[in-house]
């Protein structure tokens, strides 16, 4: 079996798993949505997350991508699983022990962190995000330890608990939010994210331990493959720092425009991240391993032909995806979201800032394996300096687009950032392994791109043909709406795209034929 098959096939088991999280993560926006709307109340809970999930990120998520996968994977690759666990036991627990000192801290300063997320919070808006900032922020060290575990079972290339794991995680939080919200409010829900934390680590580990745990309580700092992930990490974790402070410029400039700005922003974003988390995200998950073993025994044709099929098939999928959810804006979020405290002008502002975030959909989504390329080559380096510049443009561009298109002039500038983003990470690749098939790459762009603007129109037409003789305001002719619109759209990107013969769908078709006839038989 080919690493393209491999990863294929890894994927596809992801992007199911992951689906059926995501769907759940939109059952959870609209279950907050339906309960509160998009007011103060929900933009207080989600600035909550922001520091929290800062230092997620920071800490776990950055390390688990440019150091501790390329390193603990690199050992197992070359047949040295002590080492790796030597390793893999140091990092955890420095990462546990910082991640409680800043918890800690994060306890005593929530006041001015909030302020720093969401500077023009103040009264009852400031004290609630406050309140649920402190009751989310312990959960947040349970976070960290499954984001390792994660990070290990990766490494094994088992990927199934991980993604069991968030589909329970969602769970928690939307029966408990649902069943505890009239009595409790918005820190039901609150409640719920510390329970599912709690929830998916159950799931995980057991797996964990069967795979062979050998965790000990160590702090070798002197272990060379620790000092490895250290000269690794720290220009990763700078990197990944100005990318959320991306996004913190994003929220915090949102603060200051309509009430349910930020509600809005979130949950367009939470759209534009179903094709960036399932897809894209599914596929650098299950390409990174394979990346990094091939990096290490200097497999570079392999490695090469690997990233290049990695990009173009998140093209393949988050390009008509992209399209898709633009055209059927209105629509999906009116489906979604519509109901309850959630009215008609909260669907238009959220519809038109997911239009902007789609356009640079692709973008964000061929970063998350480009980077992964970097970081398995173990070059943290030049994707710190590239994320640097992202923030000077992504501030620019906030502040010259946001009195012209307020929410949408955010969302633009998120998309023309992660654009430029992309493309300096291409050109620096490119100069760093040579040639990586950039011909091949923009041809099946620009056939995808085609293929996907004509998918557009046939669902664009279909949907108003449908929404001038359906009542809308009957949840079964919404579905109907956006069903029938997807699967016309669907429909006609598929026949428009198969002609072309590109490498990514016959791979993707050949999986396909081969689970039917296992199932057949």
């Amino acid at each position: 079996m080919s690493s393209g098959t491999k990863v294929a096939k890894a994927a596809g088991m992801l992007m199911i798993a992951m689906l059926v999280s995501r769907a759940l993560g939109y059952v959870r926006e609209a279950a907050l949505a339906s309960s509160f709307g998009a007011t103060r109340a929900t933009d207080a809970f989600l600035a909550a997350f922001t520091v929290p999930d800062f230092l997620y990120d920071l800490l776990v998520g950055g390390v688990l991508s440019s150091a501790f996968i390329p390193v603990f994977a690199s050992y197992l690759a070359t047949d040295k699983e002590e080492e790796a666990w030597e390793v893999a036991s140091t990092m955890i627990n420095l990462i546990l022990l910082i991640m409680a000192v800043c918890i800690a801290l994060g306890m005593v300063f929530t006041v001015p962190l909030t302020k720093i997320v969401a500077y023009k919070f103040s009264g009852e808006t400031l004290d609630l995000a406050v309140k649920l900032t402190r009751v989310m922020f312990p959960a947040f060290i349970i976070l960290a330890v499954n984001g390792l575990i994660m990070g290990i079972l990766n490494s094994y290339k088992h990927f199934a608990a991980p993604a069991v794991g968030a589909i329970v995680y969602n769970l928690c939080i939307i029966v408990l939010g649902l069943a505890l919200s009239a009595k409790y409010g918005i820190m039901a829900f609150a409640v719920g994210v510390v329970v599912g934390h709690a929830a998916n680590f159950l799931v995980q580990f057991p797996v964990l331990s069967q795979k062979g745990l050998r965790y000990r309580f160590s702090l070798n700092l002197r272990h060379p493959g620790v000092r490895k992930m250290f000269l690794l990490m720290i220009p990763a974790m700078l990197g990944l720092a100005a990318n959320r402070i991306n996004l913190i410029v994003n929220q915090s400039v949102a603060s200051g425009i309509d009430e349910g700005s930020i509600t809005a922003l979130r949950l367009a974003s939470r759209l534009m991240w179903l094709p960036l988390g399932v897809f894209a995200g599914s596929i650098a998950v299950a390409v990174f391993p394979t990346l990094t073993s091939q990096a290490a025994r200097q497999e570079m044709a392999e490695f090469k032909k690997t990233l290049s099929m990695g990009i173009r098939s998140i093209f393949l999928i988050t390009i008509p995806a992209s399209v898709g959810l633009a055209v059927l804006s209105l629509p999906i979020v009116r489906l979604l979201f519509e109901r309850g405290e959630f009215d008609s002008h909260a669907t238009q502002v959220t519809a038109y800032a997911l239009v902007f975030y789609c356009i640079g959909l692709f973008a964000q989504s061929a970063v998350w394996v480009i980077t992964r390329a970097y970081y398995a080559l173990q070059d943290t380096l030049r994707p710190l300096l590239i994320a640097i510049t992202t923030i000077a443009v992504n501030i620019v561009l906030n502040f010259a687009l946001r009195p012209v298109l307020e929410e949408r002039g955010l969302a633009l500038a998120y998309s023309v950032t992660g654009i430029y983003n992309m493309a300096v990470l291409l050109y620096f690749l490119r100069i760093k392994v040579g040639r990586i098939g950039m011909k091949k790459i923009i041809k099946s762009f620009v056939l995808i791109t085609v293929s996907s603007g004509i998918m557009g129109v046939a669902a664009y037409f279909s949907a108003m043909v449908l929404g001038a003789y359906l009542n809308l305001e009957s949840d079964i002719n919404r579905v109907i709406q956006v069903g029938v619109s997807i699967v016309i759209g669907l429909a006609v990107f598929v026949a428009a795209i198969l002609p072309w013969r590109l490498e990514e769908t016959e791979v993707i078709i050949g999986m396909i034929k081969k689970k039917l006839k296992r199932a057949a038989t």
